[in-house]
């Protein structure tokens, strides 16, 4: 297939910019080293294309608010953002039973909350195994801020479901059997059956630790964590969010440095990727992520001439995602009831000219198998078979439904939020496909990302854009998006994730039979049924599967990219600090 071709000979280019004698951030005066050469201190300049919808744990399903969140908010344990494996954090260690259902943790002591004035004497206080004992709780409680309750401890953790089922109620007093408190720092989670996934749900954010003195006094908008950085404000102009270092922070690197190395971090919200890299190049930010198409041969072409020089000044990293973007039908509301129609709609699009004309490259390859992208070792996508351009199976599935030639096809809604002009061009190029190859008109509705999210989980439109990109690094966590079990009754009430509230009784029974698995090739062959099945009912449209072009300051040192885009910001440091920047 004809692809948009870049000329690298490595997944890391080094791109060297001519020397404007422009102030970079970066000088010797004062700097502050540690062990093994690494500074202490300086201001690291992040942004983000989509502003974030929240900071509180239990309400994130945007990778936005989990970028942030992450650096404020911790757990029993983390990714390791080099390898995207399990990690020590708040437990410093565990034991698994022979059994596979009791995990018992071992919390390292002397970790503190941040500093504010609901502690007593506006000092945070040391965790303890009864917060994660009360986050867990809140975590299983029925309130309409808590929209991770499904993904992380139901039908997974002794007794979950009967908690949650009792707040439904109103009732008081009650426990969540499966997590006992032994003593301060020892923490007991049964499980109602093995899961190889667990360990991945508590790096989650949903299952940071909570303390009840932030949550009693500020709700959903408490911002106390243990993490490496404490949020500290917000400004509208331009929008900004302000990140300083937390002094008492727990964690150290393999050096024996304490962390975080950082002062502070400013994450901006520049909305179009041009201005934002733009903004890179006069040296006001330290990274991009995602890096327009257009753009990374802009770059390559301007600074090809400085490859061979000893010191470059940018470092571009190419690499796959754990990401899919596809369009989701409303199975339910609309026209898109109709099988036919699905499918007629998938047949009719052409991918690669997506990729080729629209994307530019910025895509690892079309979405013509399933939901899960080939990002995961021995989970073999090719097997499924998906859609491709097929202009006859379309105009024969569509007169099938009653609409020979479009002909009397009402017209639809694709809602969408623009994601820095991507996504709207995008959307530009599936309505003019649809158009020319089924006659058929699609009205395109820009909205704001909240909007958007909102819209989908009340299925508001026809159809929706959306991308799932992995909450940890399993083909389990695309293939639960669409569990119809997930799905409420009534319409009134919002369905998250599976907002085209696709319910197919075979396709849940594997999926289950997937996640209670340990063999991981047994799992996988599961969850491969699983997902042929839901192909061949179509409720989503596959577009493509995602590669990310992040291009930073070469200064910037222990910056680490991986598939689920998981930052960790703790031991990021510069090679030099200028005491201004």
């Amino acid at each position: 297939m004809k692809r948009y071709i870049i000329p690298i000979v490595s997944l890391l280019l080094l791109l060297t910019a001519c020397d404007t004698g422009q102030q970079t951030g970066r000088t010797s005066a004062e700097k502050i080293t540690a062990v093994g050469n690494r500074v202490y201190g300086g201001t690291f300049r992040f942004n983000m294309t989509e502003p974030y919808q929240t900071l509180f744990p239990h309400s994130i399903t945007d990778v936005m608010s989990s970028h942030i969140a992450t650096q404020i908010y911790e757990g029993l344990v983390k990714f390791n953002p080099r390898d995207l494996s399990i990690m020590p954090c708040l437990a410093e260690k565990w034991e698994i039973d022979s059994g596979g259902t009791i995990y018992t943790f071992h919390l390292k002591k002397g970790v503190f909350f941040h500093d504010d004035a609901c502690f007593e004497n506006n000092k945070g206080r040391e965790v303890k195994a009864q917060d994660f004992k009360y986050s867990f709780e809140l975590l299983c409680t029925s309130s309409w801020d808590n929209l991770l309750f499904q993904q992380t401890f139901k039908d997974k953790v002794v007794g979950a479901n009967q908690y949650y089922h009792a707040t439904v109620e109103g009732e008081e007093n009650i426990d969540l059997k499966g997590v006992k408190v032994i003593d301060d720092h020892t923490l007991q989670i049964t499980l109602e059956k093995p899961s190889y996934s667990f360990m991945y749900i508590l790096a989650h954010p949903a299952t940071s630790v909570i303390t009840q003195e932030a949550f009693g006094r500020y709700g959903i908008d408490s911002r106390i964590g243990t993490g490496p950085f404490i949020f500290t404000q917000e400004t509208d102009a331009p929008w900004k969010l302000y990140l300083a270092k937390n002094e008492n922070y727990h964690r150290y690197d393999t050096l024996g440095n304490r962390l975080p190395f950082l002062d502070s971090v400013i994450v901006s919200f520049i909305s179009t990727q041009k201005t934002e890299l733009a903004a890179f190049q006069d040296g006001k930010l330290e990274v991009i992520s995602g890096l327009p198409g257009e753009s990374i041969l802009k770059v390559l072409e301007d600074q090809i001439a400085y490859f061979q020089s000893d010191n470059p000044k940018f470092l571009l990293d190419r690499s796959p995602q754990m990401t899919t973007h596809y369009y989701e039908f409303n199975t339910r509301k609309s026209i898109f009831k109709d099988e036919r129609i699905r499918k007629a709609f998938s047949y009719a699009i052409d991918r690669n000219e997506i990729l080729d004309n629209v994307l530019k490259g910025q895509g690892l390859s079309a979405g013509i198998y399933g939901i899960t992208p080939p990002s995961f070792e021995g989970y073999d996508v090719s097997q499924i078979k998906g859609y491709d351009l097929d202009l006859l199976k379309a105009r024969e599935l569509l007169a099938e439904a009653g609409y020979p030639k479009g002909r009397g096809f009402p017209s639809v809604v694709l809602e969408l939020n623009s994601g820095g002009t991507r996504n709207e061009a995008v959307a530009v190029e599936f309505q003019r496909q649809i158009w020319e190859n089924l006659n058929i008109n699609i009205r395109l509705l820009v909205v704001p990302f909240e909007q958007k999210l909102e819209d989908a989980r009340l299925a508001k439109a026809d159809i929706f854009r959306t991308a799932w990109v992995a909450d940890y690094p399993s083909p389990e966590n695309f293939l639960w998006v669409l569990y119809g079990k997930n799905v409420p009754a009534s319409f009134r009430q919002p369905s998250f994730p599976n907002t085209p509230r696709y319910v197919n009784e075979r396709y849940d029974q594997l999926y289950e039979k997937g996640t209670s698995t340990i063999n991981t090739a047994k799992s996988y062959d599961y969850f491969l049924k699983a997902e042929q099945i839901m192909i061949d009912d179509a409720p989503i449209l596959v577009l493509w599967y995602d590669e990310i072009y992040i291009v930073k300051q070469a200064y910037v040192k222990n910056y680490f990219s991986n598939p689920i885009e998981y930052y960790d910001f703790s031991e990021v440091y510069f090679e030099e600090v200028d005491i201004r920047h």
